[in-house]
């Protein structure tokens, strides 16, 4: 059975929304999710009060923590480390890919190309990036190609994530890993790359553009 996680949800410890954890979860199990992520904006910390919820919904779904950043270029995902411990904020996204790996986690540019936040062409001759979202549940549609386009042409892996504001947005866009995922593997086969992003908007019309 693939394993579905929805890589990319923000909660009201985010700053920008009112959306209570717990009802985030809710609809990721009812969404048919495997697991769901929390990328709050700018603080691994920020995400700390979901730990409490991992014991209460351990047999329902996989929670992890992961955290939005900024780069001096745009935003980025990072899982597997503790960023708040690392001097990271607005650096550049070189020295953040090199600061994370060397710290055990792993660096997926969000949303690349959307206008504004995306890192866009500054990807080209990074080295040590480990993939790029490339489903992303708040993207026109033309970014998420284009992601996608650059992801296969720098024989990266392309995640997927419905970049959730509130709990109805949970699941329309996710990552499909081809073996069960839990939080003790996550970052290895984010690093190994058995997955792919997925569009359950897409799939639900019958349509797979890529």
């Amino acid at each position: 059975m693939n394993f579905r996680i929805d890589l990319h949800v923000h909660s009201k410890y985010s700053g920008d929304t009112d959306a209570e954890p717990e009802e985030l979860i809710s609809h990721a199990i009812a969404a048919g999710m495997n697991g769901i992520a929390f990328t709050e904006h700018y603080s691994f910390r920020a995400s700390a009060p979901v730990e409490r919820l991992r014991e209460k919904y351990e047999d329902s779904i996989l929670i992890v923590r992961g955290v939005e950043l900024s780069a001096a270029e745009g935003h980025c995902l990072v899982f597997g480390a503790d960023t708040d411990r690392l001097p990271l904020s607005h650096a550049p996204l070189e020295v953040i890919v090199r600061v994370v790996n060397e710290a055990g986690g792993v660096v997926i540019p969000s949303h690349p190309f959307r206008r504004g936040s995306g890192i866009g062409e500054a990807l080209n001759g990074i080295e040590g990036i480990c993939a790029l979202e490339g489903y992303n549940g708040a993207n026109l549609h033309a970014f998420n190609a284009r992601a996608i386009e650059v992801a296969q042409e720098l024989k990266l892996p392309f995640t997927g994530g419905s970049d959730a504001h509130a709990p109805r947005e949970v699941g329309s866009c996710y990552t499909e890993f081809f073996e069960v995922v839990s939080s003790d593997n996550l970052i290895t086969l984010l690093r190994k790359g058995g997955y792919r992003g997925a569009d359950a908007r897409k799939i639900s019309r019958g349509w797979w553009p890529f």
